[in-house]
């Protein structure tokens, strides 16, 4: 059964589903794929100056464990950036800590490190890697330009913009390239709370997905996919 609110779509020869809280679910595998937690993000700018709330970490795992029940995984996987910095996991308050250890305990977990967190603790649950391939699929932080093969990875928040009644709006979405042959790579959008985003047509994302002869934005929207064509071939 798909989840609420989760809508389905193929990649790769896997059925695969995308929620809108930005997380995706692979059924076969029943693992949840989440990119760019970037915890204690808001905690890192308060030491620099610039306060803001200090909830992202508590409202990330909170969205996180929601998503867990949601969709009954028995595996979660991170794609990098999981921590804003190295030190992340040493701000983290005591109901934090506590909410990832249980999820950490609960689950079959991997972390993926990103350039944000080359040096994951190892407090925590979970096995530590700097990539992983699944079911043919490399998992990994950061697009490889030049891949051939199915990739699934983040790093990059993209977002798509669009004009809604004259209304300029901006909203997290996964990215997916195809390439001549018909192998498929995708580029997730940032889970965490104080991620913000680069547009999903940037060049940087483009160029990341290539060789490609089309490139679309995904969004779920009502229990289905929407695309948007971002790129192709002339």
């Amino acid at each position: 059964m798909v989840p609420a609110m989760f809508a389905p779509f193929e990649f790769a020869a896997h059925e695969m589903l995308l929620g809108p809280g930005r997380a995706l679910y692979w059924p076969a595998e029943r693992a949840l794929l989440v990119a760019d937690l970037h915890l204690e993000k808001a905690s890192w700018f308060a030491q620099r100056g610039s306060m803001l709330p200090p909830y992202d970490s508590r409202d990330t795992l909170e969205r996180l464990a929601d998503a867990v029940r949601e969709t009954g995984a028995r595996r979660v996987i991170t794609l990098g950036d999981n921590f804003h910095d190295d030190a992340g996991a040493l701000r983290l308050d005591a109901h934090c800590t506590g909410m990832l250890e249980a999820l950490t305990r609960a689950l079959e977990w991997v972390w993926i490190t990103g350039n944000h967190d080359e040096e994951l603790p190892k407090g925590f649950g979970g096995t530590i890697v700097p990539e992983l391939e699944l079911g043919g699929v490399i998992l990994r932080h950061e697009a490889r330009a030049g891949e051939t093969a199915p990739e699934l990875s983040g790093h990059y928040h993209p977002k798509l913009r669009v004009n809604v009644r004259n209304r300029h709006i901006a909203r997290p979405c996964a990215v997916m390239g195809r390439s001549e042959s018909g192998a498929e790579r995708m580029i997730l959008p940032a889970f965490g709370s104080l991620t913000g985003g680069l547009d999903a047509a940037h060049p940087e994302i483009l160029g990341a997905l290539q060789p490609a002869r089309a490139i679309e934005a995904l969004m779920p929207a009502k229990g289905r996919i929407a695309r948007f064509p971002l790129w192709q071939t002339a």
